[in-house]
């Protein structure tokens, strides 16, 4: 199943053009794959599913072809969601998806239920970006019953930290390989591999 996920998300496409200031890029189909597979493995994927910074759609597509019963894509990037949007027609996901522009780290959306929130936030590695995980995770804590999220590799004394302080535990935590395609002009290789770390957090939702 996790294979045939990765083949469905191979057709999704990146960034016309990325923005290095909010580290715009693609979350490659074989980590979406594996997350999501683990998500679902965990019944996470069987209540209302927000991708928080979705860009091109990548981890909302992937949730939507399991059976949540809602899925929600939220960018501030209007050109990233009509890519989105072109990339639901070529995945065509069993539920559709509701792309939304907003700021994720301030998300102006309700749920009558607490939902499950995947996302792949800035690593804060561009200056003045610093610690963006940070509020991409407090955005999660106001929100989710459980997160999905991917973080640069030596994250986990932060991220138990950060939701220990807000009354949640991670539950589940393994690294994982990023592919990076050349898209900037300071990329000096076509293509390189991150190492990274994908984290489950139970929140305290009330």
């Amino acid at each position: 199943m996790k294979r045939a996920l990765e083949r469905r998300l191979a057709a999704v496409a990146g960034f016309d053009d990325p923005d290095v200031a909010r580290e715009q890029y693609p979350t490659p189909a074989e980590l979406a794959a594996h997350v999501l597979h683990a998500a679902d493995l965990r019944g996470d994927l069987d209540r209302d599913v927000l991708d928080l910074g979705t860009g091109t759609g990548m981890l909302a597509l992937g949730a939507a072809c399991r059976s949540p019963r809602r899925v929600v894509g939220l960018d501030v990037d209007g050109d990233a969601l009509a890519t989105a949007r072109e990339n639901e027609r070529r995945v065509a996901p069993a539920v559709p998806v509701s792309w939304v522009r907003g700021d994720a780290t301030d998300p102006p959306l309700t749920f009558a239920d607490a939902p499950t929130v995947v996302m792949n936030p800035p690593f804060g590695a561009q200056r003045g970006n610093r610690h963006a995980d940070r509020r991409f995770l407090a955005a999660a804590a106001d929100l989710a019953a459980v997160s999905w999220s991917i973080h640069n590799a030596g994250s986990r004394d932060f991220v138990e930290s950060f939701a220990a302080d807000r009354e949640g535990a991670v539950t589940d935590a393994f690294a994982a390989a990023f592919d990076v395609a050349r898209q900037f002009d300071f990329h000096t290789r076509e293509r390189e591999t991150l190492d990274v770390e994908v984290y489950r957090i139970e929140w305290p939702y009330e």
